[in-house]
């Protein structure tokens, strides 16, 4: 499978990890060679309760059994999208009553980026340096990186850039901005928070001058900071916020949620300013139901706080530089770019799954399901810190 997999299948590195994985349970991945692999990473923080949920999986099953694709989005009342949809703008603060579904989070990103140029009739969009947004034309312009950014040229327009956490930098929203978007967290930067209430600043900047705040919660959304919303531990409200990754339980989706005086800017003048075939599908929207319900109605979101105290506890040794993050959003910060990749390939010959950031070459993402127990971290992080005193004895 591994040759079929690098011969057919096109690759995103020249060197994928290329696990040929046969099935998948809870916090572990078990691969064709009989092997058991506890997975610190849940697909990138897409796995929110872990593999294979039962809830998630008789949600399915169910819905396939009643029917799966019938029309593309926006035409027909199906069920699990309406639910979901309702029982998202019952968690979502204040206005943000109204959600476009979407199949992934770069799209969400992308109908946000619509929605708010749509809404002011402006063009500039200020995003952040070292930002991550998705893959996409539009969201790829959202980066600062050139390296990356460069091959892809030429990139949406009237784009620019302030410094993450750099007050200063808000005298840079003007009359002219249509939006200023934001990671929550900052994610391939290495799991910055925002410190000294920057996003309330950018929010009241924003309120001054006519522009709108647009959150990407793709990655810490979906109770992974404790909150089902990272924005709700940094009292603020977003005028957007899109969704992604942990939504799904594993199944693909995104979505980009807005008060309905914004939201039914789409739908006309153009009709159809934003259009789907597959978003809301109603097997999707059927898996994340069943994932919103697990994660608000148990105690999933505040245990997620006990565990990063345990992680805190237990990852310590002198070629870690710090932790960053909250809840199960961290990153061990090596002291090289070259410790961070021994670390997390001698972890995966150990049976321990760990990844890389984007951006912070340093740093090892831990975004483990919210459901992994105690036991399972203990378990992982002595792996770590083994490979670790291989490294400095």
């Amino acid at each position: 499978m591994k040759d079929d997999f690098l011969r057919y299948q096109a690759q995103t590195t020249p060197h994928p990890l290329a696990l040929e994985v046969l099935k998948a349970k809870g916090s572990y991945i078990y691969t064709t060679d009989g092997r058991k692999h506890l997975d610190f990473v849940a697909g990138v923080s897409a796995c929110s309760l872990g593999h294979c949920h039962p809830k998630v999986v008789k949600a399915v099953k169910d819905q396939a059994e009643r029917y799966m694709h019938v029309m593309v989005y926006g035409e027909y009342a199906q069920e699990p999208a309406t639910e979901l949809s309702r029982l998202l703008a019952t968690h979502l603060p204040g206005k943000l009553s109204k959600t476009y579904l979407t199949n992934s989070g770069t799209e969400a990103i992308e109908g946000s980026l619509k929605l708010a140029r749509r809404a002011t009739g402006r063009s500039e969009i200020i995003a952040a340096r070292n930002a991550y947004h998705g893959n996409t034309m539009g969201s790829l312009s959202l980066m600062s990186l050139e390296e990356r950014m460069a091959p892809f040229r030429p990139l949406l327009g009237d784009i620019s850039f302030l410094n993450f956490n750099k007050t200063e930098d808000l005298e840079k929203i003007t009359e002219h901005t249509a939006a200023v978007i934001l990671e929550t967290i900052q994610g391939g930067a290495g799991f910055i928070l925002p410190q000294n209430n920057f996003l309330k600043k950018v929010k009241q900047r924003c309120s001054e001058v006519g522009a709108l705040l647009i959150l990407d919660e793709i990655q810490p959304g979906f109770g992974r900071t404790g909150k089902l919303f990272g924005f709700e531990n940094f009292d603020v409200e977003p005028d957007i916020v899109a969704l992604g990754k942990g939504m799904g339980g594993g199944m693909p989706i995104g979505a980009f949620s807005a008060s309905e005086e914004l939201m039914d800017l789409l739908s006309d003048n153009p009709k159809m300013g934003h259009i789907t075939t597959f978003g809301g599908n109603p097997v999707i929207a059927a898996a994340a139901l069943a994932t919103l319900k697990e994660i608000t109605e148990t105690s999933l979101m505040p245990a997620t706080l006990q565990k990063e105290k345990l992680f805190r506890e237990l990852l310590v040794h002198p070629l870690i530089e710090e932790i960053r993050g909250m809840g199960l959003m961290l990153a061990a910060i090596m002291k090289s770019e070259e410790v961070a990749n021994e670390v997390i390939l001698q972890c995966k010959e150990k049976g321990l799954i760990l990844f890389w950031l984007l951006i912070e070459k340093r740093a090892i993402r831990i975004t483990p399901p919210l459901t992994i127990s105690e036991e399972e971290i203990r378990e992982g992080c002595g792996i770590i810190i083994d490979v670790l005193k291989r490294l400095n004895p």
